[in-house]
């Protein structure tokens, strides 16, 4: 799950060595930098609303979603990766017409989704209140552009967990509490959040071909 840093730190001051993230024996303690107890770090932000059409060479539209809320500070190329790449277009609750249309819900998906894994999973935050500092840095680092993910992060984290979106199955997960690696019957319940693998393969026809169908299965989700 590759994340860009780019300038963290507090108010954009402090380098990333000043961050006071300690290891306790009951999960990591997190101090805010960025954000503070009670607000919400996506309003942190003026948003507008922008369009999005993306063209081929010819002029013929490929993508257009108009009216979409995006911070105020992102240049046009930004907004029209996350509106065309990575919004969720459709099947949220169900329903086949409903897509997201605000960074907001974006960030928010993501954010909280990984927060809600780390609590999920045990022993990642010391105390609730460490899951909540968590959260709302990671938060203010995305919506600010002081950090981006790698694309399957944004196409997949979330999907099920807010969205109740499930997908077909065929991939592989772990599972925590019996230690084994096992087929999912859903791509979302388990999201692939990596893009990058890096696969043995033989020097024969037959595991090229198995290297062939593993890397289209890694990249249905990756890339």
């Amino acid at each position: 799950m590759g994340l860009d840093i780019r300038s963290v730190g507090k108010k954009g001051t402090d380098n990333a060595t000043d961050a006071e993230i300690g290891r306790h024996a009951g999960g990591l303690s997190i101090q805010r930098h960025l954000t503070a107890a009670g607000e919400n770090p996506l309003d942190s932000v003026t948003y507008e609303l922008r369009d999005s059409v993306i063209q081929n060479p010819d002029g013929s539209v490929v993508f257009e979603l108009r009216g979409a809320e995006v911070p105020k500070g992102w240049s046009q190329l930004a907004s029209d990766i996350a509106i065309s790449k990575y919004f969720r277009k459709a099947g949220i609750q169900g329903d086949p017409n409903r897509g997201e249309k605000s960074v907001r819900e974006l960030v928010f998906r993501v954010a909280h989704s990984i927060r809600e894994a780390g609590e999920r999973l045990g022993g990642y935050f010391a105390t609730k209140a460490d899951a909540e500092n968590f959260e709302a840095e990671l938060a203010y680092l995305l919506v600010h552009q002081r950090a981006a993910f790698n694309s399957p992060v944004w196409f997949n984290c979330g999907l099920y967990q807010r969205y109740g979106i499930t997908g077909a199955g065929g991939n592989f997960a772990w599972d925590p509490q019996k230690d084994v690696i096992f087929n999912t019957k859903t791509a979302y319940e388990n999201p692939q959040c990596s893009a990058c693998f890096i696969q043995a393969v033989d020097d024969d026809l037959m595991s090229i071909y198995e290297l062939v169908r593993a890397e289209a299965r890694l990249f249905k989700y990756g890339s």
